[in-house]
């Protein structure tokens, strides 16, 4: 794991500069989305809702998901959700 976490490193640094959106897609994207993606952007308001709700839905599970996993308010030390905070993953 030692040796590979320095590539990822590399690969998230430098990797930026692949991943941005080339010029005729600059030129097609909204305002806010122009250098990030690639192919059209958000046609209508209606895109823009469901990014937003999704973004939130995804936001509040892993808010919850690591609340209840770091504190899963069990006393009993078999319960299930205790395993990963054991085992160290």
């Amino acid at each position: 794991m030692k040796k590979i976490l320095p590539i990822f490193i590399l690969l998230f640094l430098f990797g930026q500069q692949v991943v941005k959106a080339c010029d005729v897609c600059k030129k097609n994207q909204p305002e806010i989305l122009q250098d990030v993606t690639h192919g059209p952007g958000p046609s209508g308001t209606i895109d823009y809702i469901i990014i937003w709700v999704s973004a939130i839905i995804v936001g509040i599970t892993l808010i919850l998901s690591l609340k209840y996993l770091i504190k899963p308010k069990e006393s009993n030390s078999d319960h299930i959700k205790n395993i990963v905070k054991n085992e160290g993953f």
